[in-house]
């Protein structure tokens, strides 16, 4: 396994202007990361961030074995669903420009007017249809476990199960967050042990409970407990026995780390690659 290191960890360095796509791949080198993750959310000007991230890229050696893109399938119009997808082919086109061999993507949630039912059929359209578009390129997609449709491992495997079988092919992976079990409340490693033979890549992320008194934006879990996102190996999931039970599964590819707390993320995502690679 190899170490990426997603863009969102800087998030709040790119909001507040001191990192942009090159010095996020320049900050990924110089922490000593083995690769960097791009995502659709920081593309502004689609020819200048490709330049400029391939002058980057090729100044320090670094890979992009990840493009992540937002799509939401639980959409009410058919204009809006094929905007979804076009963000897929999107991310497809970006992963064959920088060399990645897997997209993230999402499935989507429910929302007013929107039936679990509903969603969920327009999910599995969706995806198939981006299933298509990802094979004729040679593309892999990977489901990030994500809200409170594709949220558990057996969401998520149903998902993957049902959209290879109307794709007509296995385009479609995991991609399991260790993190975002814990926000449908259940166990990463006991949802790591459902989805691993179909990872394509992994998230490698931590939380940690909130301190009582703390002000501040907290993710909430289904019985109340607010998280916040922590540095790799200093939360609370069980990270060594993901990592155990995905090598069990036969899964060599990469973990891209996804640092998503309050701290500094120049000083904190440092600490993360250093943490995480004693887990390696």
């Amino acid at each position: 396994m190899k170490l990426a290191v997603s863009m969102y960890s800087y998030n709040a360095a790119v909001q507040d202007g001191r990192l942009d796509i090159p010095g996020f791949i320049r900050e990924a080198k110089k922490i000593g990361a083995d690769g960097v993750e791009l995502l659709d959310f920081y593309v502004k000007d689609r020819e200048a961030d490709r330049a400029a991230a391939k002058e980057a890229l090729a100044e320090t050696g670094l890979p992009v074995p990840i493009f992540s893109v937002g799509n939401n399938f639980a959409k009410l119009s058919s204009d809006e669903r094929h905007e979804q997808l076009e963000r897929i082919r999107f991310g497809v086109e970006e992963a064959v420009y920088f060399g990645a061999g897997v997209v993230r993507v999402f499935a989507g949630d429910v929302a007013e007017g929107i039936t679990f039912d509903q969603a969920r059929e327009w999910i599995v359209e969706g995806l198939a249809e981006g299933s298509k578009i990802a094979q004729e390129q040679g593309v892999k997609l990977a489901l990030e476990n994500h809200g409170t449709l594709a949220g558990k491992g057996e969401q998520i495997r149903g998902l993957i199960e049902d959209v290879r079988q109307r794709a007509g092919n296995d385009a479609l992976g995991a991609n399991p967050d260790t993190g975002n079990f814990l926000l449908v409340g259940q166990p990463s490693h006991e949802a790591i042990r459902e989805v691993a033979p179909y990872a394509n890549m992994v998230h490698f992320k931590d939380f940690v409970e909130a301190p009582a008194d703390y002000e501040g934006w907290t993710f909430t879990t289904p019985t109340g407990e607010r998280l916040l996102g922590s540095c790799i190996g200093e939360g609370m999931v069980q990270l060594e026995t993901c990592i155990q039970l995905l090598r069990e599964s036969g899964f060599d590819g990469w973990l891209s780390m996804e640092f998503e707390g309050p701290e500094d993320p120049l000083v904190a995502v440092p600490r993360s690659l250093e943490n995480a690679r004693r887990y390696l």
